[in-house]
């Protein structure tokens, strides 16, 4: 049965190809694999030894079916920012919700509490609130990619808004800002000639001087975080979140929202700055590598064995399986 573990987490192979190996039952193999898996590494509790910073997201487990699609995942994002390896899933809770995660980290010892240094977070302050209760020594982050996140939907939203209300019905494949989608959130530094040429012909129009502004924000961003300087960087996010704190004009509806937001987790967007290595990213990562997970299972309908199977792809354990891999 080692065999059989080693091959669903070194090689990553579907059940099915071990078990068609083994010449024995697709439910058999599965069963006695995720059982060698629970108890040889899941269940092993040195595996929470040493982490400090962890990031906390929601992950959509499945897209069809009744019930509850998501879940709450945890990662160890302690290697990250020690220079050490990838990051690791630690865990995965039914739900998306302050609840869920106080009630995980709650769950979870007093020692390995006071070891939490930092938490990486989307916007959503249930986890903040989550965290700030149970974990009140720690620091609380925004990474860039959700911060990036919300100024882009902030820049889709206007360009949406601007485009019914000039041409009265939704983007169409002939529509100066339906063709300009990509474009306007592509980095200034990354634009080509022609995408140059694409955003000048659609901010010469006057009716499109909304999405200019907003656009204008945007690129700001992006900028604050691609500045090789995190002093300097941090200095342009707060001119930002500052000039989006004073004087937006109300019609720009989807600025005034955001600077809402930044203006309300400013300290927590700005700590990304403080802390090299802290950052969602790599969480997101691990989210795309379940993504992986669900196709070559074909899919999953019990949450149980999705959370197992999960952790065993992506818990940090094929050192301990593969020594050469250390």
């Amino acid at each position: 049965m080692l065999w059989a573990l080693k091959s669903l987490v070194i090689d990553r192979l579907s059940i099915a190809r071990i078990a068609a190996s083994l010449a024995s039952s697709w439910h058999a193999v599965n069963y006695a694999v995720l059982d060698a898996g629970q108890q040889l590494l899941i269940n092993d509790p040195s595996r929470f030894d040493g982490v400090q910073v962890i990031g906390v997201d929601e992950h959509c487990w499945r897209h069809t079916g009744h019930g509850s699609h998501y879940v709450t995942v945890i990662i160890d994002l302690t290697p990250i920012r020690d220079g050490t390896g990838p990051s690791r899933l630690l865990d995965m809770v039914p739900g998306r919700s302050k609840k869920v995660f106080k009630t995980w980290l709650d769950d979870q010892t007093k020692a390995f509490r006071d070891e939490i240094k930092v938490v990486a977070m989307d916007g959503f302050t249930g986890f903040k609130t989550a965290a700030a209760e149970e974990l009140p020594e720690a620091v609380a982050v925004i990474d860039p990619f959700h911060v990036v996140a919300l100024a882009g939907d902030a820049l889709d939203r206007a360009r949406q808004r601007v485009q019914r209300e000039t041409l009265g019905h939704r983007g169409r494949s002939g529509d100066p800002l339906y063709r300009a989608r990509r474009t306007l959130r592509t980095g200034a530094g990354l634009l080509t000639e022609r995408q140059h040429h694409r955003l000048e012909k659609v901010f010469t129009s006057d009716d499109h001087v909304e999405v200019e502004a907003t656009w204008s924000i945007y690129q700001k961003i992006v900028a604050a975080y691609r500045n090789p300087s995190r002093l300097e960087g941090k200095k342009q996010l707060q001119e930002v979140i500052a000039s989006l704190s004073r004087g937006v004009p109300k019609r720009l509806t989807e600025l005034v929202s955001l600077g809402r937001t930044f203006k309300r987790r400013a300290t927590d967007i700005l700590a990304y700055f403080d802390r090299p290595g802290t950052s969602n990213g790599p969480t997101e990562a691990i989210n795309g590598r379940l993504e992986h997970l669900r196709g070559t299972a074909l899919g999953f309908r019990n949450l149980t064995n999705y959370i197992t199977r999960a952790l065993l792809d992506t818990g940090g354990f094929r050192p301990l399986l593969h020594p050469h891999l250390r």
